[in-house]
């Protein structure tokens, strides 16, 4: 997977959903995983081009767990040239030790994204970019199945009206094999996840059984995030066209 195909991608989810805008100021979630440097490199990429002039900053919530080494991390930044922000929490202890939640990924993920969203404002971005590709729109969508009965995924788009800050998804049209590829070919500095509940959750459940259905039913990925485009899902309309 080459960074030509990879800024691709991201131009034309960025087009077809009208991602980006003249002077926005975007913030890009970087958790140090695969998804999130691919995302901060592409994004970087795009900028040189894009008819529409933008900037990006990055930003790590540190969740505490003290075993996160993100410098190579913030040498990429810096040989980007990209300004780059880690937010210091507690959110381990509290969600781990303290209230020992037996489900901690649904309080982690809302204090971790309260942390960003507060950098985010300060940084002064208008806009945060996340790293769902298209396995995680379908996988999102088979959670949503299973466990609420409904048709539904997260939106390419999103506004926050209490946070006045728009989501952006750039890497819905990318599979994850292509980030894996791509992140392989660029040598970015991957940084494992902390987290003790990694690769042991309901969205892991949802993944091994859309990669078991697509193996036995090739092409059953596909057909599921075309059927998602045209669900008529708030935001989801095919091609962006409301």
């Amino acid at each position: 997977m080459t960074l030509q195909k990879v800024l691709s991608f991201i131009r034309r989810a960025a087009d077809d959903y009208h991602m980006i805008e003249e002077g926005d100021h975007i913030a890009v979630g970087v958790s140090g995983g695969k998804d999130s440097l691919t995302l901060l490199y592409g994004l970087h990429g795009l900028m040189r081009f894009y008819p529409r002039k933008f900037d990006i900053h990055a930003v790590t919530v540190d969740l505490g767990f003290g075993n996160q080494d993100l410098s190579r991390i913030e040498e990429l930044c810096r040989n980007l040239e990209v300004p780059y922000t880690i937010v210091k929490t507690d959110i381990a202890d509290i969600v781990f030790r303290e209230r020992k939640e037996s489900n901690p990924c649904s309080l982690c993920a809302k204090m971790r994204k309260g942390a960003l969203n507060e950098a985010i404002k300060k940084a002064g971005c208008n806009k945060v970019a996340y790293a769902h590709h298209k396995d995680d729109v379908v996988e999102t969508m088979m959670m949503s199945l299973i466990y609420e009965g409904r048709f539904h995924t997260f939106r390419p788009v999103t506004y926050l009206d209490r946070m006045d800050l728009t989501v952006i998804r750039p890497l819905i049209y990318m599979n994850e094999a292509d980030v894996i590829g791509f992140v392989n070919k660029a040598q970015l500095p991957v940084v494992k996840s902390p987290c003790p509940a990694d690769g042991s959750t309901k969205r892991e459940y949802a993944k091994e059984l859309v990669k078991r259905i697509n193996q036995e039913n090739p092409g059953a990925k596909m057909r599921m995030f075309t059927a998602i485009q045209g669900s008529g899902i708030d935001g989801w309309m095919e091609n962006g066209k409301q």
